[in-house]
């Protein structure tokens, strides 16, 4: 089924379920998955943002997106959809390629190359390299030297 035309928000083309990255050391936690087949370039997804209250610190808090590219951020937004549930990759791993539209808080998710049915979705978080609740997972995805970058360095795409 897919959303009514005039929806602001879109999800109809994934769903979420255990992770499969779970493992021992990590523990349970959920991914977001391609119902269908999705091709390279189709949206996978849109849908909003909600911004956080002013003087909330989204530094140690996984749950919500960085919603600006002011460095260091001092906006965050929760996200709308199953857009929270989609875990990391290295750039140029990811799957999905997440497009923002600040001004507008409201986000798009393109397929980044064809995506099989029932294969877990992926983006870079923009703030992976610097945000201190990422950065165990920042040395498992970039490894050590990523780890230590300066905040100035990080990408803001």
């Amino acid at each position: 089924m897919s959303a009514h035309p005039e929806s602001k928000i879109d999800c109809s083309k994934v769903y979420v379920k255990s992770s499969s990255f779970v493992n021992e050391e990590t523990g349970e936690f959920d991914g977001a998955f391609a119902a269908v087949p999705i091709k390279k370039g189709e949206l996978v997804e849109k849908g909003l943002m909600r911004r956080l209250p002013d003087g909330f610190d989204g530094n140690t808090c996984t749950y919500i997106f960085t919603w600006s590219k002011e460095r260091p951020n001092k906006v965050w937004g929760m996200g709308s959809g199953c857009a929270p549930y989609y875990n990391t990759a290295h750039t140029e791993e990811a799957n999905t390629k997440m497009v923002r539209t600040f001004d507008e808080d409201r986000f798009e998710i393109y397929a980044a190359r064809d995506i099989e049915a029932d294969e877990e979705l992926t983006h870079t978080y923009i703030s992976l390299e610097w945000r201190k609740c990422f950065s165990e997972l920042n040395t498992i995805i970039n490894g050590e030297q990523s780890a230590t970058k300066p905040a100035a360095e990080a990408e803001a795409a």
